[in-house]
């Protein structure tokens, strides 16, 4: 899919009626005040001659144009084309987001993506308005606005938390982006109420700070997925919450996330600040905070089977996943099996070779982490029930996972994802594109041969067997992943059914 153009009559039109759904897909650049707004700004609508519109604010800044401290364009969600895309400027932004420009460099994002670093550059310059360096700054300057107006960390804490990798890097970048300083960025939020903090000040060496959905949001249904498959001693559920620890590039961190209307709530332990900006990445595409529920909502509530159920639960989103490795073996381990016994399944593999947390991370209810790719490569057969062909394929996927061969993260395409996962033997379509949607967060995969995405089709009068059901689906391209999970949730909640 190649990148679109932005449709100035369109995004002019967005601008006029200061429409909050496009808030985070382009901002709106004035040339008479060299200021960039989100599309909802309340400041009176410039005329169109004074306006340019990027796709990335990162483009703006590149341009001159510093961010509209009335609106503040860095606090909206991300761009939803991000997952809905697969061109290269899509995959590249969903691998800066994660981080990785921070950690690894232009070098290893390029090595990534498969390209050589000027190419990559010439691409994103061109679809963007900015290249790689520019666009990690961006992020960097956004998550760096987030930690000063809704906690108390000290303005250095910031900087390294946020990716920056000096004091004075930090400093230049927020003046440039903001035209203010660190502290006087922080003081404005504390006399308005743009400060985002809680009134309970977190226990010592934590952060506590809130992650934005656009509305509707119902994080409560991602909860109840995880709730489903949650593992004892691993992670812990509560009614309205999710805690786990994660590992992540340079050390572990426990997180609690609770969502509520229009946000989730984030405190989380870190072993190394460096690693926030990944963890708040993970976070995101665990609730699928960028999605764009008004534009799913209405193309999936047009279709009257369908009206009733987008009704009664809207802005559903995709559950994501906190490890791609932990995905691919969660799913391997369920596969033609019911979410009862495939947890069952990984709660043996975890209480088998689960690594105990240290001390400063453990609680009484998150004491281990997910085995690593390797321990369980080597061990599988010593843990595993079932079909010997099962075993066989996880031992085979955790194989080459470790040694490099495959590579599961944000940056890959769904014809990547479910041929290399099928070339394995032991792995079938199910498995590949159940993985692709909870790892890529593709929005338009739909599993046909799901039994219960066909008991959903048959409570919702829609047509059940496999071939009838992916020719209805059709007319719902690009959602059929969020069709799929009004389809679970119909199979759920039909009277005497079969768990599947």
């Amino acid at each position: 899919m190649t990148a679109p153009t932005l449709d100035f009559d369109r995004c002019y039109s967005a601008v006029s009626t200061r429409d909050p759904r496009f808030d985070g897909q382009f901002v709106v650049a004035v040339r008479s005040t060299r200021i960039y707004c989100r599309p909802s700004c309340p400041a009176r609508t410039p005329k169109p001659a004074n306006c340019t519109f990027y796709s990335t604010s990162a483009a703006a800044h590149v341009a001159g144009y510093r961010a509209c401290r009335r609106c503040l364009p860095e606090a909206v969600p991300g761009s939803p084309a991000w997952n809905l895309r697969e061109d290269v400027a899509a995959r590249a932004m969903r691998l800066i987001g994660a981080g990785v420009v921070d950690r690894e460099g232009v070098a290893g994002l390029a090595t990534r993506m498969g390209y050589s670093e000027r190419q990559l550059g010439r691409i994103l310059s061109a679809q963007l308005g900015a290249g790689p360096l520019a666009l990690a700054r961006a992020q960097r300057a956004q998550t760096a606005r987030q930690l000063l107006v809704s906690t108390s960390m000290p303005a250095a804490e910031v900087a390294f938390a946020s990716g920056f990798h000096s004091i004075r890097q930090f400093n230049d970048t927020v003046a440039e982006v903001f035209a203010t300083t660190p502290s006087q960025l922080r003081e404005r939020a504390l006399r308005s109420e743009q400060f985002q903090g809680s009134a309970d000040a977190p226990s010592p060496g934590t952060i506590s700070l809130r992650l934005q959905a656009r509305d509707p949001f119902r994080g409560s249904d991602v909860i109840a997925w995880l709730a489903a498959r949650a593992i004892d001693g691993l992670e812990r559920v509560d009614a309205d919450s999710f805690t786990r620890a994660v590992a992540l590039s340079t050390g572990l961190a426990r997180f609690t996330a609770t969502p509520a209307t229009d946000h989730v709530r984030v405190t989380a332990t870190l072993a190394h600040l460096a690693d926030l900006p990944e963890l708040l990445a993970m976070l995101r595409r665990l609730f699928d905070l960028d999605a764009d529920p008004a534009a799913v909502d209405a193309a999936l509530a047009s279709d009257p089977r369908l009206t009733a159920a987008v009704a009664a639960a809207p802005g559903r989103r995709l559950p994501g996943t906190v490890d791609p490795t932990e995905m691919l073996a969660r799913a391997i381990l369920g596969q033609q099996v019911s979410v009862t016994s495939a947890r069952t399944a990984v709660q043996r593999l975890v209480d088998a070779l689960g690594k105990p947390l240290p001390a400063s991370i453990a609680t009484a209810e998150v004491r281990m982490a997910f085995p690593s790719a390797a321990t369980i490569a080597s061990r599988a057969g010593e843990v595993v029930r079932g079909p010997s062909s099962r075993t066989r394929a996880l031992a085979a996927a955790m194989a080459a996972v470790s040694t490099g061969d495959l590579v599961l993260d944000a940056g890959r395409t769904l014809a990547e994802t479910t041929s290399e996962l099928e070339a394995i033997p032991g792995i079938g379509p199910w498995t590949s594109h159940y993985v692709a949607l909870r790892v890529l967060m593709h929005p338009d995969i739909l599993l046909v041969g799901d039994s219960a995405v066909r008991a959903g089709a048959r409570a919702l009068g829609i047509p059940s067997d496999p071939r009838g059901l992916a020719e209805y689906a059709e007319r719902h391209r690009p959602w059929r992943s969020y069709l799929m999970i009004h389809l679970w949730s119909a199979a759920a909640s039909a009277p005497n059914r079969k768990e599947s």
